[in-house]
């Protein structure tokens, strides 16, 4: 488990993991060592030893960096290597965690806890352990957090409505962002973050949104390697927002509730093209029937998707191509227990490739999870010890990417 980082000027490097063994040492680096002790680099072509650590673990290539100085600049500062490896990690099982946050509150204490993906399938007993980070306090503020946005094994957590941190578990690097500039003769009351990437410059964005005093929607963007946020149009629609925007497409997008039209109001999507910061509106998959806010909007499988209950089942659709409207398809349908209705499903975590998923369910006010096998349509409940039903699940991948150094 990660172990807590120690308070800062705004950014930690530590590192606490388990080491590994002296026979994977052995195996991967056939290293000698010098009468000064320090280690030689492998006699390997540099180009096949940069092929063999793209598929080692994060935790194992941290203890790597001390082997030379080539492969220490390769593992810290190479962001093409950071990307691939983090491309490959993305198809190892054992490379996926469910990382369990915060709900927004007040609490002065962040917990963050994590468990793998691969240890919930396989039926095995786990234990989730918090962890608290323990990030600088804002000047003249306690400590509370908003929403949670995650992109590319880097989290940004809201803290206030003018401050928010960037954090990477799997390297124990936080940064905190800039403030948020309030208004002139106003200020902000909320405001959510939502961590993009940009593919047409290959960079990162922030997209704050927040609500003032006078109830109206400020739209700001903070671009990585900048140390200011720039306000751009706010939304031209009359629509109250739902959580935290997804980021998909180069686009970020929230669930509104649009109350702009004339005959009735209705749940749309309003997305934001950050090529362009232009906003437009389409319907999501249930437009046609009278949608009510149990619905649950997320992201599945890099697409935009849209969980709804029905009676006796809930059904996932996804946007195959994003912002065609004629692309919603109903991913699957995961039917209730047939002894029990006395519950919702909350959210779709995620559909492994032997056709189970693994949702977020609600009874009687407390939040769980379940697993369904579509092949052979039973249920089962995972075995985790010391869940938090409070925490919100998003799915982890390792990952080598540090975008702190561009401050």
């Amino acid at each position: 488990m990660m172990t807590a980082v120690s308070k800062g000027d705004g950014e930690n490097n530590g590192v606490s993991y388990q080491s590994p063994t002296e026979e994977t040492l052995t195996q991967i680096s056939s290293s000698s060592t010098t009468p000064d002790n320090s280690i030689d680099a492998p006699s390997l072509p540099f180009d096949l030893v940069t092929e063999i650590l793209c598929w080692i673990p994060v935790k194992f290539l941290l203890q790597f960096c001390c082997v030379c100085k080539s492969w220490n600049y390769l593992i810290s500062h190479d962001s093409e290597f950071q990307k691939k490896h983090f491309r490959l990690s993305t198809t190892i099982h054992d490379r996926l965690h469910l990382i369990l946050t915060p709900r927004p509150s007040a609490s002065r204490e962040f917990l963050l806890s994590d468990i793998l993906i691969s240890s919930i399938f396989n039926n095995n007993l786990s234990t989730i352990t918090a962890t608290p980070l323990n990030y600088p306090l804002t000047p003249n503020r306690g400590r509370s957090f908003g929403g949670v946005s995650y992109r590319h094994g880097i989290f940004c957590f809201g803290i206030d409505e003018s401050s928010a941190l960037l954090f990477n578990p799997s390297i124990r690097k936080f940064k905190l962002l800039p403030p948020l500039e309030n208004p002139p003769l106003n200020h902000y009351l909320q405001t959510n973050y939502t961590l993009v990437y940009h593919r047409f410059t290959d960079n990162y964005k922030i997209v704050a949104v927040s609500l003032d005093i006078n109830r109206q929607i400020n739209i700001n963007t903070h671009t990585f390697g900048t140390n200011y946020w720039t306000k751009i149009q706010n939304i031209p629609y009359c629509c109250r927002l739902r959580g935290v925007g997804i980021s998909v497409s180069d686009t970020v997008n929230w669930l509104v509730y649009d109350v702009s039209g004339s005959s009735s109001s209705l749940w749309v999507i309003l997305s934001l093209d950050l090529e362009e910061y232009s906003y437009r509106k389409f319907l999501q998959p249930l437009s046609n029937e009278r949608s009510d806010s149990k619905m649950v909007f997320q992201e599945l499988k890099g697409c935009l998707c849209i969980l709804s209950n029905d009676a006796n089942h809930s059904d996932v659709w996804i946007m195959k191509e994003h912002g065609n409207e004629q692309s919603w398809t109903k991913l699957l349908s995961v039917p209730y227990m047939a002894d029990d209705r006395s519950f919702l499903y909350s959210s779709t975590i995620y559909v492994s490739e032997d056709d189970q998923v693994l949702m977020r369910l609600l009874k009687l006010r407390k939040f769980g999870f379940i697993i369904y096998d579509f092949k052979n349509n039973t249920f089962k409940i995972p075995k985790i010890q010391n869940i938090n039903d409070q925490m919100r699940p998003t799915i982890y991948v390792e990952s080598l990417i540090s975008l702190f150094s561009q401050y």
